[in-house]
């Protein structure tokens, strides 16, 4: 039997699974050339050991070994729950903040690392975290996933949540650039339209300029005074990114099975529009039929620069093994943290 691992770059595809356990046919997409990585959902998740088991033999596919992303923000986005802690919602550091700003900050910092050790310790790389949509107080899908309406204090606590993944050895995604928390409708399941001017998404953006981010994920959100075309398909907005915030490290898009990917076209489409729009990494998620689709019709021209950057996206140093972080008396600390703002 050859256990040689092929030597694969990382293409531009994270593509999903069915459920908790590697079938053939996905062990064979995983090693497509066009995929880079692999994103978990709730139903590919059972238990600690199983994840662990699952994450290992990904990771054992290819080298460079494929980065494994997951939402585990905390509150209702949280894909592992049995056998993991319980994470609160960012707006409980919110309210903290108003009765006590450097406890809050400090919370922060032991909830990022609690969610870091715990998802790394079970093969998990990178998860897509933080939020960082300002709570105006309008968006039910945002809702209490934000840490806060003032951006100054965002940038405070989901600094501090950053701090706490950068100890476990995680990167770091904001999401949704340049801002979701404006708008009503829900990109799952409709096209959200954000009439502000540039001028006026200053306050949404402050975020993205001050934060020391790994990867940036943008809004599936027309800002139609900037550009007709949704964040992550708009060249505008890429370009806005890297060029006057300065920003190097990897930009994901949004789920392209979404709703409000539509505007673009079918799947392959969807590939090509974000791709040219300046996407390093294409999340094409809960559809089989589509990964299929794209695998067998859509032809980029890679680009190495961005594989590079997805690479740079690897843990900073080897993940604390579970039994070890049981007796770490970081850790200790944010499950404790933990445990009092989800009561």
């Amino acid at each position: 039997m050859n256990n040689v691992r092929p030597h694969l770059p990382l293409g531009p595809l994270m593509i999903d699974l069915g459920g908790t356990a590697l079938s053939d046919d996905e062990r064979q997409r995983l090693c497509h050339p066009l995929v880079g990585g692999l994103i978990l959902f709730a139903r590919n998740y059972d238990s600690p050991q199983q994840l662990a088991q699952l994450t290992a033999e990904v990771h054992a596919l290819r080298l460079p070994a494929l980065p494994i992303a997951i939402d585990h923000e905390g509150g209702r986005v949280q894909r592992c729950r049995e056998g993991f802690t319980r994470l609160p919602p960012m707006r409980r550091l919110g309210e903290l903040w108003a009765r006590d700003p450097r406890g809050a900050v400090e919370s922060a910092r032991q909830v990022g690392y609690v969610l870091a050790a715990e998802l790394r310790a079970h093969g998990v790389d990178l998860s897509f975290t933080p939020v960082l949509d300002l709570d105006w107080g309008r968006s039910g899908v945002i809702g209490d996933r934000a840490f806060h309406a003032d951006p100054a204090v965002v940038v405070a606590l989901a600094g501090a949540l950053i701090d706490g993944l950068r100890e476990a050895g995680m990167a770091a995604c904001g999401k949704h650039f340049p801002g979701h928390g404006w708008v009503e409708a829900d990109s799952h399941i409709a096209m959200p339209v954000d009439g502000r001017t540039l001028a006026e998404l200053a306050s949404d953006i402050e975020p993205y300029r001050r934060l020391p981010l790994d990867a940036v994920m943008p809004a599936h959100v027309i800002y139609r005074q900037v550009d007709h075309r949704p964040a992550g398909f708009s060249p505008v907005w890429n370009r806005l990114l890297r060029e006057e915030l300065g920003f190097d490290g990897v930009i994901f898009s949004d789920d392209l099975s979404m709703a409000a990917a539509g505007a673009a076209g079918d799947p392959v489409a969807r590939c090509a529009a974000a791709w040219q729009a300046g996407c390093d990494m294409l999340l094409l998620c809960n559809s089989p039929t589509a990964v299929g689709e794209v695998l067998e019709n859509w032809r980029p021209v890679l680009d190495t620069r961005r594989a590079q950057r997805v690479e740079r996206l690897s843990p900073g140093h080897d993940a604390i093994e579970w039994a070890a972080l049981q007796h770490d008396r970081r850790y200790l600390a944010g499950v404790a943290a933990a445990a009092r703002l989800s009561a």
